[in-house]
């Protein structure tokens, strides 16, 4: 059985949304009827239906001032703009590690807390994408897992603060198979996909549907983590005693 969706005469703001995951996001909430804005440093190849796009840095106050200009009505935020290089915490910069905590938790804050006022008169939601490198060591990306774990807390304040006039809701994701994978990954897609007990990486497809599922859930829902992971990273020691992985 596969669930449908209808947002039409709703609109959604998907930060981060021309490409990987938030593209996939976008392109499911647009194709379920709704006006969808994104926005990015750099635009997409292509906007399709249903789709506006703002150029913006989420992580400045100006921008996201103007993303909101002449929004008069949001019903849904996906704070899905993020990301990192692989940055070992020796000899990197400590400005570089400051940018990945603004991007991955200042900004969802700054965009949340402008789009309140419109979400509390819609009754609306704010979704975090957020990663399991919150929940567990993230070695090499140490400053992007603790903006995660931040986030996934921000999340629960938040719910806890605006309930029950808006819902605040998290998609924890692990590994994903997007259009930069094969790089991100170092070429060992297949392998890392083996590690997990569903057997493959999550798609943009998976996390999207997650997303129209919480946007849509009962207005109860809220302050929660919905792990979009396929159970979770096989323990190293399982592959060690087994040798299935060599």
């Amino acid at each position: 059985m596969t669930a449908t969706y209808d947002y039409t005469g709703r609109t959604v703001l998907v930060t981060g949304g021309t490409r990987g995951l938030g593209a996939g996001i976008a392109r499911a909430f647009a194709e379920a009827g709704a006006d969808v804005l994104v926005c990015g440093r750099t635009p997409p190849p292509a906007a399709g239906p249903g789709l506006r796009f703002v150029r913006a840095d989420v992580r400045d106050p100006e921008d996201v001032e103007r993303l909101f200009a002449g929004l008069d009505r949001l019903d849904v935020v996906v704070n899905n703009a993020g990301g990192s290089p692989h940055a070992p915490l020796e000899g990197t910069s400590g400005r570089l590690h400051a940018r990945v905590i603004e991007l991955n938790l200042t900004a969802p804050l700054l965009v949340s807390q402008r789009a309140h006022p419109l979400l509390a008169a819609s009754g609306g939601t704010v979704l975090m994408i957020g990663s399991s490198s919150g929940t567990r060591p993230s070695p090499g990306t140490s400053a992007y897992g603790a903006a995660k774990a931040g986030l996934h807390h921000l999340a629960r304040c938040l719910a806890a603060e605006w309930a029950p006039a808006v819902r605040v809701n998290t998609v924890v994701v692990g590994l994903a198979e997007t259009e930069n994978a094969a790089d991100h990954y170092a070429g060992k897609n297949r392998e890392l996909g083996a590690t997990i007990p569903a057997g493959r990486m999550a798609t943009p497809a998976d996390v999207a549907e997650t997303c129209l599922w919480l946007a849509a859930a009962p207005r109860y829902v809220t302050g929660a983590q919905v792990h979009v992971d396929g159970g979770g990273e096989m323990p190293a020691w399982r592959y060690l005693v087994s040798n299935e992985i060599s």
